[in-house]
């Protein structure tokens, strides 16, 4: 573990942001769901994150969704998104995460990042410059920007692929001999 890891965990002062996208899409295609709720306990013991912020793309029908995150400890920070006629939503928040993550520099010890895209090397080589990354939380470790993996990046990664037994998402089970219609 590198020296950044250790100060974490004396430190309480650390804040998370995270691409909720990549997050999402790269877990599934590891062929789990991330439980929302246990993500945010872990990046509370595991990295002393104080304030996680998720970045994520508002779409009406989500508002359940939205109040949850809030509910269980998650800072949104919404992008308009926009509707094709193909159907498809695009809201890409990474401007957001950037910004965001600058307008707080100044109020936390060490950042998370929470994200394996390439879009975040400028972000995260101007962190380690000013001492300010604690680690790059990268969802699927086969599947991630080469842009992160640069030498002056390894000793910050960390993955996700092996975390489904604590983090996975498990519906509830209706009591024996009761199905869920009633």
């Amino acid at each position: 573990m590198c020296s950044t890891g250790r100060n974490m965990k004396n430190s309480g002062n650390n804040y998370a942001f995270i691409d909720s996208q990549n997050l999402n899409l790269a877990i599934r295609e590891l062929g789990w769901i991330l439980d929302f709720k246990k993500f945010r306990i872990y990046l509370k013991d595991k990295y002393k994150v104080a304030k996680a912020f998720i970045f994520i793309g508002y779409i009406e029908k989500n508002k359940k969704l939205y109040n949850f995150l809030k509910e269980v400890g998650y800072i949104c920070v919404f992008k308009p998104t926009v509707e094709y006629k193909d159907g498809h939503t695009k809201g890409n928040c990474d401007a957001e995460l950037v910004l965001q993550t600058m307008i707080e520099i100044d109020n936390f010890e060490k950042s998370i990042i929470v994200s394996g895209d390439g879009d975040f090397h400028c972000l995260v080589k101007y962190l380690v410059g000013k001492k300010k990354l604690g680690v790059i939380l990268i969802p699927n470790k086969e599947k991630f920007s080469a842009l992160l993996n640069f030498k002056i990046f390894r000793p910050y990664l960390r993955f996700l692929n092996d975390l489904n037994k604590k983090l996975e998402y498990k519906k509830e089970k209706a009591p024996e001999g009761r199905n869920l219609k009633g």
